[in-house]
């Protein structure tokens, strides 16, 4: 019998994590062909949500639960729990019900069929309209300025066989963004469309940093955009000022007025100069930390308790 595993990370899901295991639980039960093991993964939660995990793992065997030592990340964790699954295939879902829970069965029909990973892709979402469309914009810019394959409005929700389980295993990246490394490393795989959902309950633990930080580890992992913008604006700029620093002492000569300046001129480039030399600073400033925290080989979380593992 063919083994089903189904991975949740979770921060502060003490809304979500019992409902979640009982419909993961009527989910799987009803498909009777298929063992199944389900892997809680908590990123130190502040509120109620651990002793809940304790709770529901008592009375179900299958039903697993890592605990972290502090959040790790929204990366870091559900990498490291995928590493931890003992299925022939491990399903990736979020705990807060966005990811429509009727998506595994499809999924596990399409890997039937011998797709090794197969993924959700949105096309649209009951979240904000105005998020949906940045994150839109966001994922063109990074398909349009990476040499690998980018999924556009894939959060990591699908479906992976053991196969490419064992592929992250070996991969020993401590800044995994999965989402790239589906794309780069993994085989032929089947997208499947969905409607994003709205919370069942609880608020979202992303804010604007969180964001930020997703978004710049795919920028500075799959990308080469920043340096080569800084390259060749650099040498733009330094042409142009060249050319139109020639051409002012043209003109003062010719206007036999070469001491004289336009101060205010003079200091508003000086501020354009310094913002945009400021900006790509910055902007290889990036690079320069997700090399250092790739060469750091820092472990991609402590765990401070297991549940229900053999």
């Amino acid at each position: 019998m063919k083994k089903l595993s189904i991975m949740v990370p979770c921060y502060n899901e003490e809304e979500n994590v019992v409902p979640m295991s009982e419909a993961l639980v009527k989910q799987l039960e009803a498909m009777p062909q298929y063992d199944y093991e389900i892997i809680f993964i908590d990123n130190c939660s502040k509120d109620n949500t651990r002793p809940l995990l304790r709770k529901i793992c008592e009375g179900n065997k299958k039903i697993k639960a890592i605990f972290n030592t502090r959040n790790f990340g929204q990366f870091n964790s559900p990498y490291h729990a995928i590493c931890q699954t003992t299925g022939d295939c491990t399903i990736t879902i979020c705990c807060d019900f966005q990811d429509p829970l009727d998506m595994i069965p499809k999924f596990v029909e399409e890997w039937e069929k011998g797709y090794k990973i197969v993924i959700g892709v949105k096309t649209s979402s009951k979240e904000s309209k105005l998020m949906y469309a940045l994150r839109s914009l966001y994922y063109k810019l990074i398909k349009k300025t990476s040499k690998v394959e980018q999924i556009e409005h894939f959060t990591g929700f699908g479906l992976y066989d053991k196969s490419f389980v064992q592929v992250l295993r070996d991969l020993d990246d401590p800044t995994p963004f999965i989402r790239g490394i589906v794309g780069e490393l993994g085989p032929e795989f089947k997208t499947i469309e969905y409607e994003q959902q709205k919370r069942r309950a609880g608020k979202t633990s992303n804010n604007f940093f969180s964001l930020y930080d997703a978004a710049m580890l795919s920028f500075t992992s799959y990308t080469k955009i920043g340096p080569r913008m800084a390259v060749f604006g650099g040498g733009f700029m330094c042409a142009g000022s060249a050319l139109a620093a020639l051409v002012c002492i043209i003109l003062k000569i010719i206007e036999n007025d070469l001491f004289k300046t336009g101060t205010a001129a003079i200091i508003l480039t000086l501020i354009f100069l310094a913002g945009l030399q400021i900006f790509f600073i910055g902007l290889i400033g990036e690079y320069i930390l997700n090399i250092n925290a790739r060469v750091m080989k820092r472990p991609l979380v402590i765990e401070d308790e297991r549940i229900n593992f053999d």
